[in-house]
């Protein structure tokens, strides 16, 4: 018998009532994980009270650190300890131009995987070691298994990108509910559809300067619909890029061409304080190599104005794709925790001649609103407004002479499909390649390709006399499905698009054999895992119980009930699965006598006073 968990009607947290989904940021430089708790959306914190969790992981010969304790491996380790893993996600080994301490190894044309000490580790695996730490920071912070989670992207992240991130979340063992956009997210978080004039249209800019990253987005609150009406962006733009911009600064200041991987990440790290600090102080002191250098705010300005001014064009640029004017924005939503700066402040300030909304947490607002879309889609509460996303990029197919024929344009409200009919150019054709592209110029040469397939069975017709229907379809997370199908015979062929620069073959079978091969082990943790947190959950409520109960107790009983309690707790800090079992055994037999009486008691005080023609009369 289980101990009776009393609870006001219609407060009851029993799981079939209620499902636990979680939002994530999964950010360049920090990422943290957010749930909604009692109506309200919350930062989850670990066990020292952190909610960034620094997206770093250093790989030792004989161990993985992650988050804060990987930090102090920057300067000493570079070359294992992988920063800004997200900058690698999607992109192919060729793509990878920026300065950085790793080993890569692939083709060009391939999503790299990094050289480490406990060899060759791809940016989806570390992501999702990444994703790994903020699972279980929340399943310990909510005393639950976790049932969906909602993961951001930047608006601009393109096929491949979208798809590595969810094979990330997918290889972290998270059942993903939707891959949100960062910045609609964040207007989820400040509930912008709420405190919009309904009567009137009102149009917002977010402007998301994250680590890694750019995005600006303009929305549009419409008769209870949230919809995205343009998007832009840098891939590779977010404030490391400004602390690269300030390390290019401090070398040409003492005269130094080259540095080497440690003396890279130290100046790295030393133009990073010197960012954060200039947010309070009209000047910051750089310790580089024994020497000093001071960098004042009218200098930072200077040394960043190249980055800023990038920023202020993809505005510039949105609003136009938007067909926007600058007095038609309501308000600047900021994100990000590079929007800190004073001086991204003082830019968006002047150009759209507003005071930025920033009174959320510009670290957390995206993972807030992560958390209260995720509550939304696992079904805990219904939501009036409805969100709509937007494609980042056209989308389209190869047709004769390499020309793109468009199929959907970029910035279109998604989920959507489009169909459109293509024909045969020779006599007697049986098949036809299905080209998929992305971009935004008119030569296959100069777009993306995201995969080939071939409609075969085609019956064979005079030269224009077929007619071949395409359909280019993407869901909510973005992810496109194509299909063809000759319409006289019927003969069908599609594809799911999985870009070449998400795992590789080669990194796939080692993930599955890997899967084999820690199987017994996996299952003993899982297990393990599982044994915790049941015998928390008796704890918690026995706790409960004692405290409103416990004078129905003998005191023997009670002595030897508390005995058992603490018997379990202690078993707690083992990883011995028998030792705990039996211990909450052992204190069932006593929390159950406990739960026996709890019944007696609450059953006697509803039925005092009761006659029994009171039950008789009651139809």
């Amino acid at each position: 018998m289980a101990l009776l968990q009393i609870a006001e009607p219609g407060q009851s947290s029993a799981p079939h009532e209620h499902r636990i989904a979680i939002g994530i940021d999964l950010g360049t430089t920090h990422s943290l994980v957010a749930s909604v708790l009692s109506g309200k959306a919350k930062v989850l914190q670990d066990e020292h009270s952190r909610v960034l969790l620094p997206s770093i992981v250093h790989y030792a010969t004989d161990s993985t650190v992650y988050g804060d304790d990987a930090k102090a491996y920057l300067t000493t380790d570079p070359k294992n300890t992988i920063v800004s893993v997200k900058r690698f996600m999607g992109r192919s080994k060729a793509d990878i131009k920026f300065q950085h301490p790793y080993a890569l190894v692939g083709e060009d044309n391939q999503m790299p995987a990094f050289e480490t000490a406990q060899g060759r580790k791809t940016p989806v695996e570390i992501s999702a070691e990444i994703l790994k730490q903020l699972k279980d920071r929340a399943e310990a912070s909510l005393q639950n298994p976790i049932n969906g989670a909602v993961i951001t992207v930047p608006a601009y992240f393109d096929e491949a990108q979208r798809q590595a991130t969810r094979d990330a979340a997918q290889l972290a063992g998270l059942n993903v509910l939707r891959l949100l956009n960062e910045p609609t997210a964040a207007a989820v978080a400040y509930g912008l559809d709420q405190e919009s004039n309904l009567a009137q249209d009102q149009n917002y800019v977010i402007y998301d300067l994250g680590g890694g990253t750019f995005d600006v987005s303009i929305l549009r609150f419409s008769q209870g619909v949230f919809e995205v009406l343009a998007t832009g962006g840098h891939t590779a733009l977010g404030g490391d890029d400004l602390d690269r911009l300030i390390v290019k600064w401090a070398k040409k200041q003492l005269n130094i061409d080259t540095l080497d991987d440690a003396e890279y990440a130290h100046f790295v790290v030393a133009a990073r304080k010197a960012k954060e600090a200039l947010t309070d102080a009209p000047s910051a002191e750089l310790q580089l190599l024994e020497q000093k250098l001071l960098l004042d705010r009218a200098n930072f300005e200077s040394i960043i104005q190249v980055a800023l001014d990038k920023t202020m064009s993809v505005c510039k640029r949105v609003l136009r794709d938007a067909k926007l004017e600058l007095d038609d924005i309501h308000s600047v939503v900021l994100v990000g925790g590079s929007t800190r700066s004073y001086a991204v402040q003082d830019a968006v300030r002047n150009l759209f001649q507003k005071e930025p909304l920033c009174t959320i947490n510009p670290d957390e607002v995206v993972a807030i609103g992560a958390s209260i879309t995720a509550n939304q889609l696992i079904g805990n509460t219904k939501d009036g407004s409805l969100l709509l996303d937007v494609t980042p990029l056209s989308l389209g197919l190869e047709t004769m002479g390499g020309l793109v024929e468009r199929l959907i344009s970029r910035n279109t409200a998604i989920p959507v499909a489009r169909r459109q009919e293509f024909t045969t150019y020779q006599d007697g054709q049986t098949a036809m390649l299905i080209h998929v592209l992305q971009g935004e110029r008119d030569l296959v040469e100069h777009c993306r390709s995201l995969g080939r397939f071939v409609l075969r069975g085609i019956p064979p017709m005079t030269a224009g006399q077929a007619r071949i229907e395409v359909t280019f379809q993407v869901d909510a997370d973005g992810l496109l499905t194509v299909s063809a199908k000759e319409t006289t015979s019927g003969v069908h062929a599609q594809i799911d698009i999985k870009p070449s620069y998400g795992l590789s073959d080669t990194d796939t079978e080692r993930l599955l054999l890997d899967g084999f091969k820690f199987a017994e082990e996996d299952k003993h943790l899982r297990h393990l895992h599982e044994t915790k947190i049941e015998a928390q959950r008796e704890l918690q409520a026995l706790t409960q119980a004692l405290k409103v109960d416990q004078q129905l107790l003998a005191t023997p009983d009670l002595d030897a009930l508390l005995l058992a309690k603490q018997a379990l707790e202690t078993q707690l800090e083992s990883n011995e699965i028998q030792a705990i079992e039996h211990a909450v055994e052992q204190l069932k037999i006593h929390s159950d006598a406990f739960a026996a009486a709890r019944m007696n008691q609450h059953i006697d005080t509803a039925l005092k006073g009761t006659k029994l023609d009171d039950w008789s009369n009651s139809n």
